[in-house]
């Protein structure tokens, strides 16, 4: 079943071969599978992961050639006939999270970016770097109509995973939370989740417009690590009894802040990786670890209960994304701004320029 008028072509960015660049050029239409959707894509906000992908940074292969992208909002404009809870012309969004198996034990507990099978928007499988993406119908994302389709995309995946980190970590409100790489577009989207939740935040990343937006975000303290000569103790510092915040989310793209997060998170606090560098090691000493009883885990992306509640706050008006729109042909552009770290917020494309 579809909606009339879907083209045979469309315009897309496709990387064909690793280190890039992507390229601005016409592919076909996909078309979806029985148990598939093909969304209009509208606009994809533009994550980090997509430049990783691009460069091969990570020990999972990529389909190549292959379209980036994992935060497309747009208009379901086709289904399989085995799709009966979407219709026709609904709000819907591409999520890192493409697909999975379903039946696994992981996917049994609502750990589906866990399973084994899982299919990968922008990575494993094509994603929204296009004007027309497939998605399986389980799991593309449910956006309500009175939604802003550009608005909403940094939700599907920097939105989501900041919202699963903070889960994750246990912090409760009126407890202090460091968010480390506070000035990117997930660090910009967790000071907002943290405060709709409650949570009071230490901002840690560097320069004055990185710093101005947090402040303008709601975050109550600023630590500029460009310009700090003790950055552990001006975190801790920043905590009202001095011990250090209760979590610590890191959100950041070098190796550096990972190192150092167990010198300041409180004891019993925990410290939440979520940023990926390339090749990048883990180190905390396990004697300070064991008696000051710190958690150091991983978060990755959530799962569709976990989707509905992120743009559900939102859909609330809690949550506002800085972005900038610009053309799915400048798409290059943004990853060179990128790869010198010149972006404070998020980049979105409209697929129609």
């Amino acid at each position: 079943m579809s909606l009339p008028g879907i083209p045979t072509e469309q315009w897309a960015q496709v990387v064909e071969k690793t280190g890039g660049p992507a390229i601005y050029k016409r592919i076909p239409v996909p078309t979806p599978g029985p148990d598939e959707v093909l969304i209009n894509v509208k606009y994809s906000g533009v994550c980090h992961t997509d430049l990783h992908a691009m460069n091969g940074d990570w020990p999972l292969p990529t389909k190549m050639p292959f379209v980036g992208g994992h935060e497309g909002a747009g208009v379901v404009v086709a289904r399989g006939e085995l799709v009966k809870d979407i219709e026709l012309g609904d709000y819907a969004g591409i999520k890192w999270l493409n697909g999975s198996c379903l039946s696994c034990s992981y996917c049994q507990q609502s750990d589906e970016s866990l399973c084994p099978d899982a299919l990968l928007s922008g990575y494993t499988v094509d994603g929204s770097f296009q004007q027309y993406a497939i998605g399986k119908a389980a799991h593309v994302a449910r956006i309500p109509k009175e939604c802003s389709l550009e608005a909403v995309s940094p939700i599907l995946c920097a939105g989501l995973t900041v919202y699963k980190a903070l889960k994750e970590s246990g912090a409760r409100p009126g407890q202090q939370v460091a968010i480390v790489g506070a000035g990117g577009g997930l660090g910009s989207l967790a000071i907002q989740y943290a405060k709709a939740m409650g949570l009071h935040t230490i901002s840690i990343d560097g320069g004055e417009e990185k710093g101005k937006m947090c402040t303008d975000l709601g975050s109550e303290n600023y630590i500029d690590f460009t310009k700090t000569k003790n950055l552990v103790q001006d975190v801790k510092n920043a905590t009202p009894d001095g011990f250090g915040p209760h979590a610590v989310l890191l959100l950041a793209v070098s190796e550096g802040p990972f190192q150092q997060a167990s010198e300041y998170v409180r004891s019993r606090g925990s410290i939440v990786c979520v940023g990926l560098p390339a090749n990048a090691f883990l180190k905390a000493p396990v004697f300070d670890t064991v008696v000051r009883m710190i958690n150091i885990k991983g978060s990755y992306v959530g799962n569709r209960q976990d989707t509905a509640e992120a743009i559900d706050f939102f859909r609330r008006g809690l949550i506002a994304a800085p972005y900038k729109v610009v053309g799915l042909s400048q798409l290059q552009e943004i990853f060179d701004l990128m790869k010198a770290s010149k972006i404070a917020g998020r980049y979105v494309v409209d697929t129609s320029k």
